[in-house]
């Protein structure tokens, strides 16, 4: 007969420690992802020698029903995570979860057995393998921590940034660029990110805006190594400067929603240089301001503003008469600073210095 004295806190403990290893490669406790695993692989291991001890009690049925019971509910489970691996495109960690099931299932087994038909050896056995197993999960956790993957976690904020954070002071000085979380995107078959695919120069921001009603992330893929957004609230926005990402392709996903896909594209800017010239904020006949005072660009080119004067300047859109346009405003730029601005749009552009407004130019893009 099964003992349920000892197969109650095998079924507690198994549950939770599943639970555990779900929620981490979900990418729910992503921030403590290593060690979640660690702990919760190890609940699992204590559940499931605590429940296979409780169903061994009095030995293994030989009866036909009991095996094709085991034959029954070896076959779903196969079936199951047949089809499962057959879905997994971007979560390329689950081969390393089998393996730690096999791990588990292993000294399980062994404890189990020896518990039934050799109890005097039960003790050593169990306290072998249940230390070898904790410096094993202790070690790989030390070493998560210590190693390439941990610098990520300690510096996922570096790359990507929430809207509250205070690096979004920068946000005003490039151009931000929207990509939309739409309604209904947690359901497999519609629209994951607007656009799917998104192209900017070297510099500019993303800004994700999730307008569906559950958390998402946005990772880059396989492993979020590159920028995470952790969990993006609902109506929350998520930012990412690629001035600190290379030229190049990411593809990125939702952890939550492994289905939801898509892709940045980084180019490397066209850059054009502007000088704001020595004695400009003395107004006379000669005198060159901006230098060149207008200047022809293509669309996406970063225009680079360099103050080689001695007092502080702004580079602000609009004209004296006028007043600001609001496109851009560099604030005072201090001598020896610059200042950069992307030309997203075809147009004429016109600006000045609100500190000395004789200070004019305008940049022409085609």
């Amino acid at each position: 007969m099964s003992d349920w004295d000892l197969m109650m806190p095998g079924m507690g403990l198994t549950s939770i420690g599943l639970g555990g290893v779900i929620l981490s490669y979900l990418g729910i406790a992503n921030t403590f992802l290593t060690g979640m695993q660690a702990l919760s692989g190890l609940t699992m291991v204590m559940g499931l020698v605590f429940l296979a001890a409780g169903i061994l009690n009095g030995g293994v049925s030989t009866s036909g029903r009991a095996k094709a019971t085991t034959l029954v509910i070896f076959g779903i489970a196969g079936s199951v995570a047949g089809y499962a691996l057959s879905l997994n495109t971007v979560i390329t960690s689950l081969p390393r979860f089998i393996g730690l099931l096999i791990i588990i299932i292993i000294p399980t087994i062994v404890i189990a057995f020896a518990s039934m038909r050799m109890p005097k050896y039960f003790k050593p056995i169990a306290v072998i393998f249940v230390a070898a197993m904790a410096v094993g999960i202790g070690s790989y956790t030390a070493f998560g921590f210590m190693g390439p993957g941990a610098q990520f976690f300690l510096n996922a904020q570096q790359n990507g940034t929430n809207s509250t954070s205070a690096s979004n002071q920068t946000l005003p000085t490039a151009p931000v660029i929207p990509v939309e979380i739409p309604v209904n995107a947690s359901i497999k078959g519609n629209p994951n990110f607007t656009p799917n695919t998104v192209t900017v120069p070297k510099g500019d921001i993303i800004e994700w805006t999730n307008n569906d009603t559950v958390p998402h992330t946005v990772t880059s893929a396989p492993d979020g190594s590159v920028f995470d957004s952790s969990l993006i609230a609902a109506g929350k926005t998520f930012s990412l400067d690629t001035s600190k990402l290379n030229a190049t392709e990411y593809d990125y996903m939702c952890t939550v929603h492994p289905f939801m896909t898509g892709k940045i594209v980084i180019t490397q800017p066209v850059i054009s240089n502007v000088t704001i010239s020595k004695g400009a904020s003395t107004q006379s006949a000669g005198q060159k301001y901006f230098d060149p005072a207008s200047l022809p660009v293509k669309v996406g080119t970063t225009v680079i503003w360099t103050n080689q004067d001695a007092a502080a300047h702004t580079v602000t859109s609009g004209d004296p008469t006028a007043g600001p346009s609001g496109t851009f405003d560099s604030g005072l730029i201090k001598p020896g600073n610059t200042f950069k601005y992307t030309f997203s749009d075809a147009g004429t552009v016109s600006y000045f210095c609100s500190v000395h407004p004789w200070m004019t130019g305008k940049v022409i893009v085609g």
